[in-house]
């Protein structure tokens, strides 16, 4: 018996199933995923000063320093105990755990807090 030739108005019946697509770029989408998450991961952590360079200095005993900024968010920067710059410190002292200045003895003394921690930098001035 011989099948009658399709007609424009009937579907011809498929010739065979097709074969299933593999997933382009399938390792390639993974390893990307991952990265974009450890970096939104880190910025998370770090706060978006990571991302734009503006990392909160934690000072030793040693460093100099200068303070700018509001006395309710000072900005401590580290700089060279040579440099001829205005209102350079050197930090004689790090007090951890606290943000009680009186723990410098009547020093200057610059109550901090960086990534969590809580401290208190004693300072005194650098003469030329």
């Amino acid at each position: 018996m011989t099948t009658p030739p399709a007609t424009p108005d009937q579907p011809q019946a498929p010739t065979e199933p097709a074969e299933p697509q593999k997933p382009k770029g399938g390792l390639g989408k993974k390893i990307l995923g991952v990265v974009v998450a450890i970096a939104i991961a880190l910025a998370v952590k770090f706060g978006w000063g990571a991302i734009n360079g503006d990392i909160p200095t934690h000072a030793e005993v040693g460093d100099c320093i200068t303070v700018s900024g509001k006395e309710n968010d000072p900005k401590v920067d580290t700089k060279k105990c040579t440099d001829k710059v205005p209102d350079l410190y050197k930090v004689t002292k790090v007090v951890e755990g606290t943000f009680d200045v009186e723990k410098c003895n009547g020093s200057d003394a610059l109550a901090q807090e960086w990534d969590y921690e809580k401290f208190v930098l004693c300072l005194e001035p650098v003469t030329s």
